[in-house]
């Protein structure tokens, strides 16, 4: 058994465009294509079936660092880390009685570092970017991203540039001001953000934009990972995740595609269904158009503001990933969001944020048009912490108030 003070070896081969395959060296820094496209790493499977089992994976630390071959950081010594992964699954057997899914569970990531699974794009991400000698990152963000990839550069000792929209929540903004990045506030969406951010990139800052740099999906793709593990090693039927620039579902699906590739599972893949918010859902609109790509979403607006992404650089990749599972994209109201919110906190004491929430009103909805049966094994991802979403409680129903201190009988 490989000790963890044992060998640290990353499979990483090269990069690759997700459209037109053009390879590219892993071991320079790399934003998209010359095409435009989101570049996808790879990695030498064979090598990895041949030297390492789903026991050896077992026998490591719980943290996302022990998919490591599967992972692009060359040397332990540039991981930076603060305990991420390997978050718990849950089983929500009443609420999941109640909407006719016995089978559901949830995947709780607001337990990560910094309070949401953005914690895995970033601690991959930035741990990538110190190995290539990378000082300043900058990004566009809607909250959590930017959170994140500020905490894990002040722990790498990098500068960061962050700018997000004016309703992005007030915690978030204090996470990237505490951690030192450079703040910005912008009157609008994620896109004005993105052009403002763009001023930075030309001015010698790296871009870490969701899917304009290679190494987020590696960290978000071990949501996938541990999944399969939790349940020993196989996969569910059904995994459903809240959409927005879709980097989490696109790496699901790579982890799925790997693991599938090594050996280490067999059978179907688990339909993957995309959840966006109806006041702004680009990718269902493309899904039911039979589109291969999502045109951009006008006047977006949604509580789950994790979400509230307009137009998605990789829709393609989302929507292939939807289409080739047999899977589906659903939009769902904030009204609803906000309903199953409340009541898988009361029935499970599991509360979600607002775009985890929208993955248990799409299963409702899923299961009353019979997508789904009843009988499937279903997976929805809570993305983050719910504690981070003020203005999304604000809208919940107010408290009792008991008069001259005595409660009503």
């Amino acid at each position: 058994m490989e000790s963890e003070q044992g060998s640290w070896t990353s499979a990483l081969s090269h990069l690759e465009c997700a459209r037109c395959g053009t390879r590219y060296d892993a071991d320079s820094p790399q934003n998209l294509c010359t095409c435009g496209t989101p570049l996808l790493v790879r990695y030498d499977l064979d090598s990895v079936a041949d030297r390492v089992s789903t026991s050896d994976i077992a026998a490591r630390p719980p943290d996302l660092w022990r998919y490591r071959e599967l992972l692009p950081v060359r040397e332990r010594k540039n991981v930076v880390t603060l305990g991420e992964g390997m978050t718990p699954i849950l089983p929500l057997r009443t609420y999941g009685a109640r909407i006719g899914v016995p089978g559901l569970l949830a995947k709780d990531e607001g337990m990560l570092p910094t309070g949401s699974f953005k914690a895995r794009g970033a601690a991959v991400g930035i741990s990538r970017a110190h190995e290539l000698g990378i000082e300043r990152i900058t990004m566009p963000t809607n909250g959590n991203a930017g959170a994140a990839w500020a905490t894990y550069a002040a722990r790498a000792g990098m500068a960061s540039l962050v700018v997000m929209p004016d309703e992005a929540p007030p915690i978030t903004r204090m996470e990237c001001a505490m951690a030192g990045a450079r703040l910005y506030i912008v009157d609008g969406l994620i896109g004005d953000a993105g052009k403002l951010a763009g001023q930075a990139v030309a001015d010698g800052w790296f871009n870490t934009s969701t899917l304009k740099e290679p190494y987020r999906i590696e960290g978000k793709k071990t949501m996938g990972m541990e999944i399969v593990e939790q349940l020993g090693w196989r996969m569910p039927d059904v995994i459903v995740y809240p959409t927005g620039g879709g980097v989490g579902l696109i790496g699901i699906r790579k982890a799925l595609d790997e693991m599938l590739t090594l050996g280490w599972l067999t059978g179907k893949v688990p339909r993957l269904v995309a959840v966006q918010a109806s006041g702004v859902a680009p990718i269902v609109r493309a899904y039911e158009a039979g589109a291969e790509t999502a045109e951009p979403w006008e006047n977006a607006k949604t509580v789950a503001f994790g979400i509230n992404v307009a137009s998605a650089l990789g829709d393609f990749l989302i929507l292939r990933a939807v289409r080739d599972t047999d899977g589906i994209a659903i939009a769902v109201d904030d009204e609803d969001t906000l309903a199953a919110q409340a009541a898988c906190a009361a029935a499970e004491g599991v509360l979600m944020c607002p775009e985890g929430a929208a993955t248990l009103a799409a299963v409702e909805r899923l299961r009353g048009s019979g997508w789904l049966s009843g009988d499937e094994e279903v997976v929805v991802l809570n993305t983050g912490s719910d504690l981070k979403y003020p203005h999304a409680a604000a809208m919940a129903e107010p408290p009792l108030l008991a008069k001259d201190a005595v409660l009503p009988s």
